[in-house]
């Protein structure tokens, strides 16, 4: 069947315009955030209400309806999101960022996808899943681990190795794109941290994926993917390490700003209880929580201004129509992992300063805190990963790990 592409059917509103309905948005889901929890995936409401804003389409293209802007404009988007809730904030960014990722996909599969409005995507990228060659394309088997927002994801990327054409060569890493209908999930995410992202296990087995719903990573790498001929946008060619996992920053970075709103107000209005002496004097005096408030600000910006200067690195490489190199690729994988260890820094910061009254479970800051926390130990932010793989580069050794 032929599927007919369309246009947006509404003029595209300014990034501040997207941050105004992200706004609604994280008023919803702060007043949801111990459910979220509690029942550990964001609610079908939040969910909805982020498709009616249109905020799923960030980065669809817009010969399909999409705002077509770049990871520019995701970034202040999601933050504003994860600053009422880190959980929400996450899924809604790899909801955002999949369009993106379905944009580099063959024509048919973006078709394919499109056809169903509203529709968005998770996935699982390790290469963990057993392939085999079939006619018209693959049958691939296998669990997948970490995939955030499950339940509310029309399509799954998962990870696999393409078994080599030719005897003697070697498989290639490629992501597979499969409906929610033909896999099913291993309800086992019981965490301390991003408690509400819902990141089952996914379980497929013998499922079969057309050749046309396949895209290489190394293609996803250079920029060179199917999408990347079909769409005029060099937001399509961008090398996808060099800028993706700033999708995993972003709700970092709200997570941060979100604590110091938090504890902000907090202070302002509250009085030391004491143990037997030293009770009803305002915590906004003291120079330790003035302190606080400027180390967590200035971690922050400092954040921000890492996160901008690297989207601007990759978005230059992709307009000059060439692969980004091996500098910039692991300039801005330092990037995200040093992004991320300011902002978790900065919620350090906060949390040591709030006292009795921050553990409860009710209290937003205690929850950024987890969140943010969980959020660091990801491999693609991991700073243990992530800077011995640069300081390879930098020293002249073959660097090790992902870029």
């Amino acid at each position: 069947m032929t599927v007919v592409r369309v246009k947006a059917a509404t003029p595209r509103p300014s990034i501040a315009d997207l941050v105004a309905r992200a706004a609604e948005i994280r008023t919803l889901v702060r007043s949801q955030a111990e459910q979220t929890e509690a029942s550990r995936q964001v609610s079908a409401d939040a969910i909805a209400q982020m498709r009616d804003a249109g905020l799923f389409r960030i980065m669809q293209p817009a010969i399909y309806g999409g705002y077509e802007y770049g990871f520019d404009a995701l970034v202040p988007v999601v933050a504003e999101v994860a600053a009422g809730c880190g959980s929400s904030g996450w899924v809604f960014s790899l909801g955002v960022v999949h369009q993106w990722l379905v944009a580099t996909m063959p024509k048919e599969a973006q078709d394919e996808y499109w056809s169903e409005p509203g529709a968005i995507s998770g996935g699982s990228y390790p290469p963990v899943g057993k392939v085999t060659r079939v006619d018209g394309g693959y049958r691939i088997s296998g669990q997948w681990g970490f995939t955030s927002g499950c339940d509310h994801m029309q399509w799954l990327f998962l990870g696999g190795m393409i078994p080599p054409a030719q005897e003697g060569a070697p498989p290639k890493p490629a992501f597979f794109m499969v409906p929610r209908a033909d896999i099913g999930f291993d309800d086992n995410w019981f965490t301390m941290g991003l408690a509400g992202t819902g990141s089952k296990t996914t379980v497929g087995a013998d499922v079969f994926v057309p050749a046309h719903r396949v895209v290489a990573v190394a293609d996803l790498l250079g920029g060179t993917t199917p999408g990347a001929a079909l769409h005029s946008n060099p937001l399509y060619r961008q090398s996808m390490l060099s800028a993706l996992p700033f999708t995993l920053v972003a709700p970092v970075l709200g997570m941060a700003e979100g604590a110091l709103a938090d504890f902000t107000e907090m202070v302002k209005v509250r009085t030391t209880r004491g143990a037997v002496a030293g009770g009803n004097n305002r915590m906004a005096e003291f120079a330790t929580i003035q302190s606080r408030v400027a180390e967590a600000t200035g971690s922050i910006e400092a954040a921000r201004l890492t996160i901008f200067h690297a989207l601007e690195r990759a978005r230059v490489a992709a307009e000059a129509g060439a692969q980004a190199g091996l500098d910039v690729r692991l300039q801005n994988r330092l990037a995200q992992a040093f992004s991320v260890r300011l902002l978790v820094q900065a919620v350090d910061a906060l949390f040591a300063a709030s006292g009795g009254q921050g553990i409860f479970t009710g209290k937003p800051i205690q929850r950024a805190w987890r969140d943010a926390h969980a959020a660091g130990v990801h491999v693609s932010m991991n700073w243990d990963a992530v800077s011995t793989m640069y300081g390879q580069h930098a020293l002249g050794l073959d660097p090790k790990g992902q870029y």
